[in-house]
């Protein structure tokens, strides 16, 4: 498997992302979150490779993250009913991810996405 971005194409922070990748001579797969929302599973999947809290894979300034009043829910839920929820719209999860086979990076930051793409690089060397 090669590397995978998954973006909400009107989303600036995706198309800044995006423009990086591309000036990087990057090659991905391009998957649409709202189209082809992440499943449960690969969003376990993918948490275990960012090393993060699950809260981190929230799109918390998202409006239907607000809409449901999850900043209050979620405290109640356990991972799998965070997991399930998050699959059920892909505008809940934070965005751009990029995933590697040994990382999962959820939102865009630059320094993070290089090193990360460096070390794999190396891995696979």
């Amino acid at each position: 498997m090669g590397l995978l971005f998954v973006e909400y194409p009107k989303c600036s922070t995706c198309q800044k992302a995006k423009a990086w990748l591309n000036a990087g001579g990057i090659v991905f797969e391009d998957r649409h979150i709202v189209l082809q929302p992440p499943t449960a599973a690969e969003l376990e999947i993918w948490l275990q490779k960012s090393g993060m809290p699950l809260k981190k894979l929230w799109n918390t300034s998202g409006q239907k993250y607000r809409s449901l009043g999850l900043a209050e829910k979620l405290g109640q839920m356990d991972a799998a009913q965070q997991l399930a929820l998050l699959a059920s719209d892909g505008m809940l999860v934070k965005r751009p991810v990029l995933v590697g086979e040994t990382f999962a990076l959820f939102g865009f930051a630059p320094e993070a996405w290089r090193a990360a793409l460096i070390k794999e690089k190396a891995a696979q060397a």
